[in-house]
């Protein structure tokens, strides 16, 4: 009897140091390898659209010179200008890049409506008895010059361009830019003078044309943060040239005014871009 109650007393003890031991295990921490971290690396092989604005400081060297229309004698010295045709700028871009290492190329095109225009005058000079300006003699048109006023404006331009560039950082772009732009030119004014009974006269004329040029530039590009970027950049472009020679039939002589007006510009200006396609994910 004696030996049946130590076997039981043993045998519970047994049972009760396992269960505890196999708590033990069941509560001892349990290690897993971690996931791979995830890392966003941003690429500039997108296709993007954006929208800009800045202000450009336009100039106009303008040649002009008054001529008898009757008989092409020139009727007083070439005048020079030079016109500022200053103003905002706003438009909207579109391009795509391709990223080799720490290159990026890529080409670019923009549309901009431009708020650039400038003024000045110009006077056939008359001496006080009259002249080849203004053939009166005497009455209340003895002695004044005609004149014309001239009025010029870039109203919009849009640029082709190539970029080049190199990373600053792998989200910060430096380039360089050149290409072809188009703009649209307007100039207008009015020529005044006298008839030869006397009378005032005067004729407002315009002329608008669509000139071709060249462009080039530099700016730095940055990721803002998701999808988007920043931009600021500076351009120089070369409009070519303008010209035209509107008449005043009914002064006396009648007049032909003469001018050629060299145009050239540069832009500063902020934008942002939207580029397509997210950042590319990498696992380490």
């Amino acid at each position: 009897m004696k030996s049946s109650a130590i076997k039981i007393l043993a045998t519970a003890a047994f049972s009760a140091i396992a269960a505890t031991s196999a708590f033990a295990a069941d509560m001892a921490p349990r290690y897993t390898k971690a996931p791979p971290p995830v890392v966003e690396v941003w690429t500039w092989d997108k296709w993007y659209i954006g929208l800009n604005g800045g202000y450009s400081w336009g100039r106009s060297d303008t040649t002009g010179t008054f001529y008898n229309n009757t008989t092409g004698v020139q009727l007083s010295p070439t005048q020079n200008t030079r016109l500022n045709l200053d103003g905002g700028v706003f438009g909207g871009q579109i391009g795509t890049n391709w990223q080799n290492g720490k290159w990026v190329f890529g080409i670019e095109a923009d549309g901009q409506w431009s708020g650039e225009r400038g003024s000045a005058l110009f006077t056939c000079v008359t001496p006080a008895l009259g002249g080849a300006c203004n053939a009166i003699t005497g009455g209340p048109g003895l002695g004044v010059s005609p004149t014309t006023t001239f009025n010029q404006e870039i109203e919009w331009f849009a640029t082709f361009r190539g970029r080049v560039g190199g990373l600053v950082t792998p989200t910060a772009l430096l380039y360089v830019t050149g290409g072809a732009v188009v703009a649209g030119i307007n100039t207008s004014g009015v020529i005044s003078g006298f008839t030869a009974a006397q009378v005032p006269t005067a004729v407002a004329w315009g002329n608008s044309s669509t000139n071709w040029g060249w462009v080039v530039g530099a700016g730095l590009e940055a990721r803002l943060g998701g999808n988007w970027t920043g931009k600021i950049e500076g351009l120089y472009m070369d409009l070519g040239s303008v010209s035209g020679a509107p008449v005043l039939a009914t002064s006396n002589p009648p007049l032909r005014f003469g001018y050629t007006s060299d145009i050239t510009d540069v832009v500063v200006r902020a934008g942002v871009n939207y580029h397509f396609g997210g950042p590319v994910v990498a696992k380490y």
